[in-house]
Formats: structure tokens, C-alpha cells, sequence
């Protein structure tokens, strides 16, 4: 696979979201996040998601105005925050400051999103205050969207929602980025385009057996996605799939209820500072001493080691800084497909990184 290096690439990014209508601080916060879901390995969830965001931005379906972001609700603590459906990295990298600034001052800070756009991926945002020693969480569903069924039904009701946190750690921190569900719209998504099969039965059919073909999803009626814990243990996933509802779209007041159409997310995020809690020493006295634990167990397999999440996506991002970014061919053509349509064509940026008809 072609690499390409972060900064230009998000300089490109970035470009191309000003060029659509997004204002200066829109696009270089959401070109930031997507790469950095590049860098951590989250393909399907970084630089791919560019044409999307601005076919909607040309299309009016996708705000890029910071100014329309709106805060209908404040407290030391805690606030809401109507997006007005502004490009979710930009919102979500907005409330979080708020909450951090919540918790600098006690210990604690939340803040619920209604009507943002799509937020990319969640992982992405963490790093930044795990280096502080804060905690952030990020939770997220989409009220348009129905992919998953509820346990014992067939009918999809919900979205995947994603949880992501991040733990401080002096040798390991973890990031933690998980969805509800067995797999993501996303996967299914790209290997029905690929023409292949799931790596395991993953799909519920709407006549309720388990299958491995992502057609079955597209079917009428619709199949759906098994809660995480599949048929065994689905009603596990399933609980936690109503509290990712609940912590979001009901505790922002926007949801299923309202009925919307358009790629969005309710998203709610917090951040946590252990210095006001028992301590930021003995936490991290703790989370290392619990993940060497871990590291340290006997192993299944003799040649695989215990990994703790987040381990691979930061080992991928220092190599990846290093050497570039190797964006999967199907990640390549989209973004070369929206530096075609765009006048960014031409540019010096689009020729560096061989994305433009004259690279």
C-alpha cells in the first residue's frame, strides 16, 4: 500500500472542508480527528469518511459554521449542546474541552450533544487527555439509524453504540473503543463491497437464524446486527445498548422519538480528573499494576501475548508517523475521488501526495 505522510494529508483534509463551506476552525479540528483514526489503524472510520462529509457539507445536510453551535443548557458541570448538525469532530472536540474545564475545576465534567453530525472515530479523541492524566469517555448513537435488533426480536431498533474511554497509565495506557454490538455498520458495509464473507456469523436474518453474508442485511425486511454477545449472550449487549440510548439521545432530548433522516450522532462526553478523586498517583499506581497483571498471565497460546487495548493502535500511530500512513486501496480511492471533485484538484498539496490527475 502507496503511504501517506499525517501532516499534508490532514493539511489536504482540511483544504478540501474549507473549500466545501466550512469555516477554518471546522476543518482543521475534523481533518486532525479523521487522520488520527487513520493513525490508530481505525481505516474505516478516518480519511474514507472525507467524502462523505462533503458531499453533505455541498448538499446543506452538514453544517460548517462554528457559529451555529448553540448551548441550551449550562451548569459547573454539566451542559447540552444543539450541534445543528455541525461536522461531529469539531462538536465532539468542543464538548469535550467544556468538560475538561469542568473537571479542572471539579473533578468532573459532562456534556450531552444533540444534532450533531457524524463523529468519526471515537478512539481518536482520547490520547490527548490520557497524556494529561484525565479520563475521557465518549458515547454515541444515531437516532436516524436502526441497525441492531433488540435481544428476542428481529426488528433492527437501534445503532452499534460505541463506548470509548481512556485510562491514564505511566507504561500502558488503554484506550477503549467498543460498540454494542458484535460488529459495526462500517464492517458490514466494506465487505459487502468487497464482495466477501464476515469473519464469523454475525448477521441475525429476519427470519431469525445467524448468517456470515452481509446481503443478508440488505434484505426486505431488513436483517440486523447481533448485539454484542450474539444469540448466547446478546441480552448482555443488548442492556448495554439501551444505556448508550439512554446517556445520549434521551439525556440530550433529541432522539428516535423526533424522528430525524440525516447522517448525525447524539453523543454525550465526559472527562474525569483522578486528582480529585483518591489521586492521580494512586491511580496510576493502580491502572499499572493492573495491566502488568494482565501482561503477565499465563498465556492460551504459548506465541500470543496478552494485548491491552489501545496497544496496537498506538504502536501503529509511532510507526505510522515515522513512515507514513498505509491507507487501504478502497480508503485511497475515495479521498482521490473527492480531490477530483473538488477544485483542490490541482493544487500542490493534492499533487504531493499523488491523489490529483496531474500526480
Amino acid at each position: 500500500m502507496t503511504t501517506y505522510a499525517a501532516a499534508p494529508l490532514t493539511d489536504l483534509l482540511s483544504a478540501l472542508f474549507q473549500e466545501a463551506g466550512a469555516t477554518t476552525e471546522v476543518a482543521e479540528t475534523t481533518a486532525a480527528i479523521l487522520v488520527e483514526g487513520d493513525l490508530l489503524g481505525h481505516h474505516t472510520h478516518g480519511t474514507k469518511l472525507a467524502q462523505g462529509y462533503l458531499k453533505d457539507l455541498k448538499a446543506g445536510h452538514a453544517c460548517g459554521d462554528h457559529q451555529r453551535l448553540e448551548i441550551v443548557e449550562s451548569s459547573p458541570v454539566a451542559a447540552t449542546i444543539d450541534g445543528h448538525y455541525l461536522l461531529g469532530p469539531y462538536l465532539v472536540q468542543r464538548a469535550l474541552t467544556h468538560a475538561q474545564q469542568a473537571a479542572d475545576g471539579f473533578g468532573i465534567g459532562i456534556v450531552s450533544l444533540k444534532r450533531s453530525h457524524h463523529i468519526a472515530c471515537l478512539a481518536a479523541y482520547l490520547r490527548p487527555l490520557v497524556e494529561r492524566n484525565l479520563i475521557p469517555l465518549v458515547l454515541s448513537s444515531d437516532p436516524a439509524v436502526a441497525s441492531v435488533a433488540p435481544y428476542g426480536g428481529t426488528t433492527p431498533v437501534y445503532t452499534p453504540n460505541p463506548l470509548a474511554i481512556g485510562i491514564p497509565g505511566r507504561e500502558h495506557p488503554l484506550l477503549i473503543d467498543v460498540s454494542m454490538s458484535t460488529i459495526t455498520n462500517g464492517t458490514v458495509n466494506k465487505t459487502r463491497a468487497e464482495g466477501g464473507k464476515l469473519a464469523h456469523p454475525a448477521i441475525l436474518t429476519h427470519r431469525g437464524t445467524v448468517s456470515d453474508d452481509p446481503e443478508d442485511f440488505f434484505t426486505t425486511p431488513p436483517g440486523s446486527i447481533l448485539p454484542l454477545g450474539e444469540k448466547a449472550f446478546g441480552h448482555k449487549g443488548f442492556a448495554l445498548g439501551l444505556m448508550i440510548e439512554a446517556l445520549t439521545s434521551a439525556l440530550s432530548g433529541y432522539g428516535r422519538k423526533d424522528a430525524p433522516t440525516g447522517w448525525g450522532a447524539s453523543v454525550t462526553v465526559m472527562v474525569i480528573d483522578p486528582a480529585r478523586f483518591g489521586g492521580t498517583d494512586a491511580f496510576l499506581d493502580e491502572t499499572g499494576f493492573l495491566a502488568q497483571r494482565c501482561l503477565d498471565a499465563e498465556r492460551a497460546d504459548p506465541d500470543v501475548a496478552v494485548r491491552l487495548p489501545g496497544q496496537s493502535g498506538l504502536a501503529k500511530r509511532q510507526g505510522y508517523l515515522r513512515d507514513g500512513i498505509p491507507l487501504p486501496e478502497d480508503v485511497v480511492a475515495s479521498l482521490r475521488q473527492a480531490v477530483a471533485d473538488s477544485a483542490q484538484a490541482k493544487s500542490a498539496l493534492g499533487r504531493s501526495l499523488g491523489l490529483s490527475q496531474e500526480g
